[in-house]
């Protein structure tokens, strides 16, 4: 399979929410700093690979769990980078007063296969952690019609779009 440019098309208003989202995520690996972290959040990003070995479980944790953050950071890096040019600023009107048209405006984002595999894997990350947030340890857990689960509904369908996309599904 030829790798392929995929373009995204967000409103300038999810582009923003999004960039706010991740940066927040860029912040949280950022605090994890190199010790553990006691944070669910973060630990649901770095699962422990024996989960009947406590022993070999810590070592192995200690050996790659530096880098899988740096590297969900680098990634999260490269969605920042690509959502620049989208984002809304303030001040970002067409004409005065139309601040609102302004943020509903679509904008299209144009993802080489590498950016798009940063986007796939923060945002499942991201994912994780808001699962996380809200308790979400299975499918029983989510609730449909609670507000609160909005943002993780939200990213779940910009991920699904995302692996389509990927997969060839236009």
């Amino acid at each position: 399979m030829t790798p392929r440019l995929v373009v995204l098309e967000l409103s300038r208003i999810e582009a923003t929410h999004l960039a706010g989202l991740v940066e927040q995520f860029a912040e949280l690996l950022d605090e994890s700093g190199e010790s553990l972290p006691d944070d669910p959040a973060v630990l649901r990003l770095v699962p422990d690979a024996y989960a009947d070995d406590p022993a070999a479980a810590k070592e192995f944790r200690d050996l790659t769990q530096r880098e899988l953050l740096d590297r969900r950071s680098t990634d999260a890096g490269a969605v920042l980078a690509s959502l620049v040019g989208a984002v809304a600023a303030p001040g970002d009107e067409h004409a005065p007063g139309d601040a609102e048209s302004a943020l509903v405006e679509t904008t299209l984002i144009r993802l080489s296969p590498d950016d798009l595999q940063a986007w796939l894997r923060t945002l499942a990350a991201l994912r994780l952690v808001l699962a996380s947030r809200l308790g979400i340890t299975d499918e029983d857990d989510h609730v449909d019609d609670d507000p609160r689960f909005g943002v993780y509904d939200w990213i779940g369908y910009r991920l699904d779009g995302l692996v389509r996309a990927a997969d060839g599904d236009d």
